[in-house]
């Protein structure tokens, strides 16, 4: 008995030993992709791209999908911890989750980095090497606003007097892009001299169908009401776009940038989004960059394995910020260091984004 106890401490020291710093026994570093989901695009391209710079980079990435449950999310990142792994891109399923995670990280010496999802301040306050690596919501809202208001200015016919007559279409309520881009727009348009009345306003929880079976009902409850459709993602955008079509809202007449009988924006452009506004059925997006967002995450948590990370270093060609935003983890001038802020960008037809795709 002895000597089986003595062999376990042995096994037990060499796989610790292995497992050390995130590497396995043949060396290799290995990275957790932690994802509140799949099945949106945006989450897609993100997570693809996260794979093509591991394989570029001789990196092992474990993708593990939490289908946007807080709990699964959790077990997946104690699994990952068990077999060895130390750093982590995460995706995760809800701001608060991120202290949870922060916590178990920082016991076993790791590190993370955060998109999308904003985690909240505190869990960055956990150590310093926790990052937030996204985008400023409220700004993604006011570019969008941007789009609608230059919509009007050209078409001025389409809103007499300057009234903006909006179907909102919302993303999971509550969630901070849902917030922070709903202020923005509203900001957005006042800021521009615009007079803003929603019709109607509801969640399609960033998914298509969702957004077209809500489409549908207010087509039916509004025909006539409306002049312009704003929705939080592309993908419920797409939704709205469909929902158009099927419903008979088209003209012949494209010169406006969309056949639709009234504009219809997103925010992401993903590449469905780009091919949509190709055959002049969405307006107009914003790129949320899925590629800058995943990099610059990628990126840090490559620098931390290898040593290479000091405060203030750039990743994915982005540095750390130096004001403090409206917007949470943003908002601590304490954690700076350790937020990193990928630019949204318009996307109409005018756009090099439109063009080049």
């Amino acid at each position: 008995m002895k000597k089986i106890a003595l062999l376990l401490v042995v096994l037990m020291a060499v796989t610790s030993a292995a497992f050390a710093g995130g590497r396995r026994a043949d060396d290799q570093l290995r990275i957790g992709l932690l994802m509140r989901n799949t099945n949106e695009q945006f989450l897609m391209d993100y997570a693809t791209n996260v794979q093509a710079l591991a394989g570029a980079r001789g990196v092992a990435v474990n993708l593990q999908d939490a289908l946007g449950d807080s709990g699964t999310q959790m077990d997946q990142l104690i699994m990952l911890l068990n077999q060895g792994y130390r750093y982590f891109v995460i995706i995760p399923t809800v701001p608060a989750l991120a202290d949870a995670m922060n916590q178990e990280i920082q016991m076993r010496g790791g590190a993370a980095a955060f998109s999308n999802t904003a985690p909240t301040t505190s869990s960055l306050r956990i150590g310093p090497h926790f990052f937030f690596a996204s985008s400023p919501e409220f700004v993604g809202g006011q570019i969008q606003a941007d789009l609608i208001a230059n919509f009007f200015e050209r078409h001025p016919e389409r809103a007499p007097g300057q009234v903006v007559n909006m179907l909102l279409i919302n993303g999971q309520i509550g969630h901070p892009a849902q917030v922070h881009r709903r202020a923005g727009l509203l900001a957005g348009l006042a800021a521009r001299g615009f007079t803003l009345n929603i019709v109607a306003e509801g969640t399609a929880n960033w998914a298509p169908d969702e957004a077209n079976e809500l489409m549908n009902a207010w087509i039916a409850a509004f025909s006539g009401q409306f002049n312009v459709v704003a929705a939080q993602n592309d993908g419920m955008a797409l939704g709205a776009v469909q929902s158009m079509m099927m419903n008979g809202l088209v003209t012949a007449d494209n010169s406006s940038g969309t056949f639709l009988t009234v504009p219809v924006l997103g925010i992401d452009a993903t590449a469905d989004a780009l091919a949509s506004m190709g055959r002049y059925e969405l307006y107009a997006t914003v790129l949320q960059d899925a590629i800058g967002q995943s990099t610059t995450a990628f990126d840090l948590m490559y620098q931390m394995a290898t040593g290479a990370f000091s405060p203030g270093n750039a990743a994915g060609g982005i540095t750390p910020a130096t004001a403090a935003i409206d917007e949470e983890p943003a908002n601590d001038p304490a954690i700076l260091s350790q937020i990193y802020l990928v630019p949204f960008a318009p996307v109409d037809r005018a756009s090099p984004i439109f063009l080049n795709f």
